[in-house]
């Protein structure tokens, strides 16, 4: 039998972004603009994305690396209040294995004329298929996309 645990954690990361909070929060609603940054880069293949954003949606995304396991996101938005906040609760699997639930709270705050975006992460880790210093580490890469995404895309 398969020894079985459950890790709870909390993280918070704070991001400071020069486009306004519609701007920063735009890059999280429009399905487009999300997958752009929020997908992986160029080394994911068979990837398959979707968002229906409003209070009750579905955000699923999956893909993989050339051999390696099916990585799975499935989020259910739980409260969005437009450029100011959004909470989602999501599993993650590794294949058909859930590694982790978490509920999840993104504040964009003014900050002088750009944005204070504000990251909280509660969740719970499922039999040592994940740490939460693994899924902070990735958070920070995704956010280290969304600044170049909206870098790219600025004017």
């Amino acid at each position: 039998m398969t020894e079985r645990s459950a890790s709870h954690a909390t993280f918070v990361i704070e991001r400071r972004f020069t486009a306004s909070p519609a701007q920063v929060f735009a890059a999280w609603a429009d399905p487009v603009a999300k997958k752009r940054w929020f997908g992986g880069d160029a080394g994911w293949e068979e990837r398959h994305y979707e968002l229906d954003f409003r209070v009750g949606g579905r955000e699923y995304n999956s893909a993989r690396r050339t051999g390696g396991q099916r990585h799975i996101y499935e989020a259910r938005y739980q409260d969005i209040i437009p450029d100011t906040r959004i909470i989602a609760t999501y599993d993650l699997h590794l294949d058909a294995t859930r590694i982790s639930v978490s509920l999840m709270t993104v504040e964009f705050k003014p900050d002088g004329t750009g944005t204070r975006l504000v990251f909280t992460e509660q969740g719970v880790f499922l039999d040592g298929h994940d740490i939460a210093d693994q899924r902070q580490m990735g958070t920070e890469w995704l956010l280290d996309a969304l600044a170049a995404d909206l870098e790219r895309n600025a004017g």
